[in-house]
């Protein structure tokens, strides 16, 4: 795909997104101007942001990456931190001043510690470390053939390096370490504990930079890596360990999360009594 069919596609996606939308609410798509709108994507906005503009008639707009949104939603628009691990991880956070601060999401070369494609990464190192006898036994080996068909670890390998495998297919394989790890194997539990304290780390860093020792703070996760109970809750206790630290799921999801970013544009701070918090 080149770049204008990407734009195409982009383009089209949104608009069918609002039109469905303007459609609920009763307004015609071709003709509404919206007071306020927050738009959220993964990836950084600003390549994104020309095409909104053209496409959306708004008096004030706000692009930005997912975090924002996403500790919104969170949060349910008030300050905290939300630590966002999928594919990748990434922490952001924003103080009642305001103030902003990231830490994480670097990518899977430099970074993206403790997100599903770094477990599954460690995963594999084990399994080739078993096969080629210079690690310990590990019932990783025998899960990640299975449910890949492959032959040997060094063939799933190579075979991670390829087109068939994209990134998020390989993150998706991060639930086998956890199904591995409650059947006790230890090599699996301690990739998920390192994964929750790589995820403490940006946490933390994020914390620290915006808000005061022992003050009160909000800290909420989301993603597929927290699926997993075993690393949830290491994650949980060790954040909790320093005073202050309020470890929760999100209230709301993400979209609410733009909702709420877009009434503060425009000036407005309603609560979201009517939308349905998540479970």
């Amino acid at each position: 795909m080149n770049a204008g069919d990407g734009k195409e596609k982009f383009v089209r996606a949104i608009s069918d997104c609002v039109r469905e939308a303007c459609q609920a609410a009763g307004v015609r798509f071709e003709t509404v101007e919206f007071e306020a709108a927050c738009l959220g994507f993964s990836g950084g906005p600003k390549d994104k942001e020309p095409l909104l503009r053209q496409l959306l008639r708004c008096r004030r707009m706000v692009v930005v990456t997912d975090a924002p949104i996403a500790l919104a939603g969170a949060t349910g628009g008030e300050p905290g931190v939300i630590t966002i691990a999928g594919t990748g991880s990434i922490s952001w956070g924003r103080n009642r001043e305001g103030k902003t601060a990231r830490a994480g999401g670097w990518g899977y070369i430099f970074g993206d510690e403790g997100g599903g494609f770094d477990i599954v990464r460690r995963a594999l190192r084990a399994a080739l470390r078993y096969e080629e006898g210079w690690g310990p036994p590990t019932a990783l080996h025998s899960l990640l053939l299975e449910a890949t068909g492959a032959a040997s670890a060094n063939e799933l390998m190579h075979a991670f390096y390829t087109v068939e495998y994209p990134r998020p297919k390989i993150a998706a394989l991060s639930k086998l370490v956890d199904e591995a790890a409650l059947g006790g194997d230890a090599v699996a539990r301690r990739i998920l504990e390192t994964a929750a304290e790589r995820l403490v780390e940006i946490t933390a860093a994020v914390r620290n930079q915006l808000f005061a020792l022992g003050e009160i703070v909000r800290i909420a996760y989301v993603g597929g890596v927290f699926k997993s109970e075993l690393l949830r809750s290491r994650f949980q206790m060790l954040l909790e360990s320093t005073e202050g630290n309020v470890v929760s799921p999100p209230k709301y999801g993400p979209a609410a999360g733009a909702l709420l970013e877009a009434y503060a544009a425009a000036g407005l701070h309603p609560a979201l009594d009517a939308a349905p918090e998540l479970k």
